[in-house]
């Protein structure tokens, strides 16, 4: 198996598959494919782990079913492209070698990964870490491809060093970094700041992976352009959850 990211501004990854070998991404990743690769659509792959799996990688942000590309009786070609303007980061997995990325960013990878939910420290992670902020993660065995939004800035944490992160900007990390949310300091702060509540504490030792455009600033850049009725339901949901998210502060 070969392969080659082609393109700068919205790159694609392009595959040469020798006869059987296959790559696995969630549905509808597909951007082309030759004649030869063979299609295979379900809700587990190779290393699903069953019903448990499934539950896991749709709790972690991916969608309910995965597609398999193989290339069955001849070599064939397979590609998936971002889906935004942004990088292709690869990643070797393996046992102590897992990574956990933004809940988009998983592009794909070989047949024995598996892709689950991150499992944040605290309530406040799952859900006051931004827009839906979740964390996915993935394992098993093999190279995975990672789809980063925007310029990536790579920062290599020495033991017990901490950066403190907008969520929107976290795009991967080892599991070998802390990560932990916390409070921005100051109610000012936190209250005329525009900066949100929370930031992403993310502590060494390991290389951690940030994305300059997240996908939740982009959607609000791009919001005035949008039909009056769509800007009217988006501004509705927004106060909505902060009622929501004011609830659950509370509790």
């Amino acid at each position: 198996m070969q392969n080659r990211i082609l393109g700068t501004t919205m790159p694609v990854l392009e595959f040469a598959l020798d006869r059987n070998d296959a790559i696995i991404s969630e549905a509808g990743e597909l951007s082309w494919m030759s004649a030869s690769i063979q299609m295979t659509t379900h809700t587990q792959h190779g290393g699903g782990g069953g019903l448990f799996g499934v539950i896991k990688r749709v709790a972690g942000g991916g969608s309910l079913f995965m597609t398999e590309y193989r290339a069955v009786g001849t070599p064939g070609e397979v590609a998936f492209a971002t889906r935004v303007p942004g990088h292709i980061v690869p990643v070797e997995v393996g046992p102590g070698h897992e990574y956990l990325v933004h809940r988009h960013g998983f592009l794909c990878a070989t047949a024995a990964i598996e892709l689950g939910v991150g499992f944040q420290q605290s309530l406040g992670a799952g859900i006051f870490g931004g827009d839906g902020f979740l964390l996915q993660k993935i394992s098993g065995q093999g190279i995975a491809w990672l789809e980063l939004s925007g310029e990536v800035i790579v920062k290599d944490l020495a033991p017990g060093e901490t950066l403190r992160v907008h969520p929107g900007h976290v795009g991967a990390f080892p599991s070998s970094v802390a990560f932990q949310i916390q409070r921005v300091p100051g109610l000012k702060n936190m209250i005329f700041g525009g900066d949100g509540i929370f930031l992403a504490a993310l502590t060494g030792p390991g290389r951690i992976w940030l994305q300059t455009l997240p996908i939740s600033r982009l959607a609000h850049q791009l919001q005035e352009y949008m039909p009056a009725q769509r800007r009217e339901q988006a501004a509705e949901g927004g106060v909505v959850g902060g009622i929501v998210g004011s609830i659950l502060k509370g509790i």
